[in-house]
């Protein structure tokens, strides 16, 4: 009988966490479609109350573009997140004058060719001797046909006093292309209906009878894709936009840009008139929710409680918390004639459970606090996450296959830990657990979750707690109640032949995590990921080698291991998520549902990841049945789906507006304006015809 089990390395996932995610950042960054290059400019200097400016110069491909600000139909605007010392502090980007860029019946705002987006940085102090250090994160979306979510990370160092005016022309250009501000002018705006009326007087003379368009600093405010009615008089000018029937804000001031020819001016004025959001739909009577529908507001802090103890409970028959079944049910085995340690060990898993739900709870809470648009399983939206828990158990396989004995890898005293610390070895097997069951959403959890967001801190904290002692609560029952243990088997040479076989579903589910990480970082990736786990597995082997021969072998293996590691890590990166290419599916956007909702279509979206296994479960059966399909056919439905393999803001904006946190979802919009039926996360055939008859 081993001295130590597999469990015992779940230890490791509290290294895998700790993972850096290795970059090189520089100045310059280049991919297919766009060079990005951050710049400075310092014409008196670089020194405290003297002007400097940054900027990151994008260079486009021909035919692609970035967005402006306000993206106008679709798209998205840069973003920079700058890092600095103290006495140093950027402005907001001072966006030079977009383009118009018509595509189909949509019209979105931004940039080709090569465009810089200046930042005024301010410094308080005098830079250190060394400089002045600058760090940039910055992520923009690069579109000609298909869009492309690209990011990079950028160094400067900026020299203390020194002038800088290398790039004097582009910040020079850059800044005279900001539409120019109008001291004179005077302006009003108010909501008639579904009508914005801007009338602005000051305007220069000589756009007098010209054609102007109107661009407002607000998203989603206006259709940005039809005419406006606009008419001079008396050196006025005014304009009648239509408002977007998907708007989602009424803003006091409405600051707005207007485009003549080459020219751009802004203005800014206050606005009255707006109605509550929804008052024309208010009357309309909302559609019944379907089962697993979110909760309403009003479900209460209780019923709140018993949905993710209930969920929770219901996670342990999902596919993902598989691999987890076999570590308990040696752990039960190995136990069966030893009550109090069943006891304990029942205590210590559930410990391990709950504190861990509580841990990822608290992260999320503060990066959603941070502004961050994050979900329930963000974690496994990191490709060195999912390689981390692939390396992970593929050790724990091996473990158990008998290739190696952590026994021989460890000095004595570490070996004997598990025998020391029994708790301990359960409560991390609980920690394991949480790792492990986080892709997944049971039944009543969506809501829970989607529920426990909409609370204090604290409330939110004990919801995820329930959740925790529901997965848990089954084990932690089983050890306590006699009648279990007595069922149990008594400990024998039956014992190796199950831990052997119970290596295979550990390595079936590196088969999984391999195929996430293809989804999310392409073959380089998996490809760099299987050469690690090959080094891994021969430096294990190679270290469990008795006498001198694990010297010999070992140490070439770990230089093995190191090369490995260097050589995988530049592959595990994020990638754009593929198109929606199964026959009847369309890609997921916000633009898409909205314009087929508008046609007269209703819309069914798949909300779904790769490393969610109950999605993977539902799309290759009931979301694969050609009766299914048919169905939909017949009843007119358009079928989107909308991968959140990878980190998407967008998608994760809609599970928030849905009541939910994390995947899979299932909502079916009807054409009109109404509210999405929302189906559950085990999705039946019977349960959409359901939902597709509440449509007529």
């Amino acid at each position: 009988m081993p001295s130590l089990r597999a469990s015992f390395l779940a230890r490791l996932l509290l290294l895998a966490l700790l993972v850096p995610v290795c970059a090189q950042a520089t100045a310059r960054v280049e991919t297919p479609r766009v060079r990005a290059e951050l710049l400075a400019y310092a014409p008196e200097g670089v020194a405290a109350g003297k002007p400097v400016w940054l900027g990151l110069q994008l260079q486009h491909q021909p035919h692609w573009h970035t967005y402006w600000k306000n993206p106008g139909d679709s798209g998205l605007p840069t973003t920079l997140a700058w890092t600095l010392p103290a006495g140093a502090s950027a402005g907001e980007i001072d966006w030079p004058a977009p383009r118009p860029l018509p595509f189909g019946p949509l019209v979105n705002y931004g940039y080709e060719d090569t465009v810089l987006l200046p930042v005024p940085l301010t410094l308080s102090e005098a830079p250190a001797s060394g400089g002045l250090p600058v760090k940039l994160q910055a992520d923009w979306l690069v579109c000609k046909e298909e869009c492309i979510p690209e990011s990079g990370e950028f160094d400067l160092l900026l020299p203390n006093g020194g002038v800088l005016d290398q790039h004097r022309a582009a910040f020079e250009a850059a800044l005279a292309a900001r539409p120019q501000a109008l001291a004179n002018a005077s302006a009003e705006v108010r909501v008639e209906g579904d009508t914005l009326v801007a009338t602005i007087a000051g305007l220069p003379a000589t756009l007098a009878g010209s054609e102007l368009r109107l661009l407002p600093e607000t998203e989603g405010l206006i259709e940005h894709a039809q005419a406006i009615q606009q008419s001079w008089q008396d050196g006025r000018w005014q304009a009648q936009v239509p408002l977007s029937p998907q708007r989602s804000a009424s803003p006091e001031r409405l600051p707005m840009v207007l485009l003549a020819g080459d020219s751009a001016f802004r203005v800014e004025a206050p606005v009255s008139g707006w109605k509550a959001l929804g008052t024309a739909s208010a009357a309309a009577p909302a559609p019944a929710p379907a089962p697993g529908a979110a909760p309403p507001t009003g479900i209460g802090f209780a019923a709140g409680l018993l949905l993710a103890l209930a969920g929770g409970a219901l996670l342990n028959l999902m596919p993902c918390v598989f691999p987890i079944l076999s570590l308990k049910v040696l752990g039960f085995a190995r136990h069966a004639g030893a009550r109090r340690e069943l006891a304990v060990g029942g205590f210590a898993y559930t410990a391990g459970v709950i504190l861990s739900f509580l841990a990822l709870a608290g992260a999320l809470i503060a990066l959603r606090a941070g502004g961050e648009q994050l979900g329930w399983g963000f974690q496994l939206q990191e490709p060195v996450f999912v390689a981390a828990l692939a390396l992970l158990f593929t050790l724990i396989g091996l473990n158990l296959a008998g290739v190696f004995e952590l026994r021989t890898l460890l000095p004595g005293s570490a070996a004997g830990w598990q025998l020391q610390h029994p708790a301990a070895d359960a409560f991390l097997t609980g920690v394991l657990a949480v790792a492990v069951a986080s892709p997944c959403t049971a039944p009543f959890m969506g809501a829970a979750l989607g529920f426990a967001f909409t609370l204090p801190g604290a409330q939110t904290l004990l919801i995820f707690a329930a959740l925790g002692l529901g997965l848990a609560l089954p084990y932690l029952l089983a050890s306590l109640l006699p009648p279990v243990a007595r069922a149990m088997p008594r400990p024998g040479a039956w014992m190796a032949r199950l831990r052997t076989v119970m290596a295979f579903p550990m390595f079936a589910t590196v088969l999984w995590l391999l195929w996430v990480l293809g989804v999310q970082a392409g073959v380089n990736g998996v490809i760099g990921l299987l050469g690690l786990l090959l080094a891994v597995s021969f430096a294990a082997w190679a270290w469990a080698q008795p006498g001198r021969s694990r010297w010999w072998l070992g140490t070439p293996a770990v230089a093995l291991l190191a090369a490995a590691l260097a050589w995988s890590l530049p592959g595990l990166r994020a990638q754009p998520a593929p198109a929606a290419t199964t026959a009847g599916w369309e890609t997921w956007s916000p633009e898409r549902v909205a314009a087929l909702r508008a046609a007269g279509q209703p819309v069914f979206v798949d909300f779904t990841a790769a490393w969610c296994v109950t999605c993977q479960v539902n799309k290759r059966t009931t979301l694969a049945d050609a009766a299914v399909l048919e169905e939909f056919r017949r009843a007119g439905v358009a079928l989107l789906r909308a991968d959140w393999t990878s980190r998407d803001a967008s998608i994760t904006a809609a599970l928030d507006g849905l009541g939910r946190s994390g995947v899979p979802v299932y909502a079916l919009y009807p054409a009109d304006a109404g509210t999405p039926q929302l189906l559950t996360e085990l999705l039946s055939a019977g349960e959409i015809r359901s939902a597709l008859a509440n449509l007529k």
